[in-house]
């Protein structure tokens, strides 16, 4: 029966895969045109990485796994719960707020003390922030900071 924990994961992952690349081909086509490698390009090869480690899960499973159903699968629960309203608030607040609340809310939970957690997250918000939009000239959204945005 274990082995089919595995399996049974492994579909939930194909599906997943599929919903995320159909969701990368549904993003508008850059200014000025497409181009070789655009805003759907590495969502596209993350969703082909995902479909093919979900096949080989469902191929060859874990004979020796058991679901944590004790402290460490609500532990799961609440990450997959926080990385979706993450993705949900990633437009509507921003980047730097809604990844201080995701990765502060996630080192917390792994035993950080709550206010180092959300510094760190603070911290990873903006450098991820200026390294995307200074270094890769990628825009990343504002949100509610969009005042701080620089003409």
């Amino acid at each position: 029966m274990t082995t089919m924990n595995d399996r049974i994961f492994g579909i939930l992952l194909i599906v997943l895969a599929v919903a995320y690349g159909w969701g990368a081909t549904q993003l508008p086509a850059p200014f000025g045109g497409s181009e070789a490698v655009g805003p759907e390009t590495f969502p596209l090869l993350l969703s082909v990485v995902l479909g093919l480690s979900s096949l080989y899960m469902i191929v060859r499973p874990d004979p020796d796994n058991a679901w944590p159903w004790s402290r460490t699968g609500i532990e799961l629960v609440i990450a997959v719960v926080v990385l979706v309203f993450y993705a949900a608030l990633l437009q509507p607040l921003g980047f730097i707020l809604s990844t201080t609340l995701a990765v502060g809310t996630l080192c917390w939970r792994m035993g950080s003390a709550p206010v180092r957690a959300y510094l760190t997250g603070a911290a990873s918000g903006v450098v991820v922030f200026l390294l995307f939009n200074f270094a890769l000239d990628l825009a990343l959204p504002l949100g509610v900071l969009s005042f701080l945005e620089v003409s």
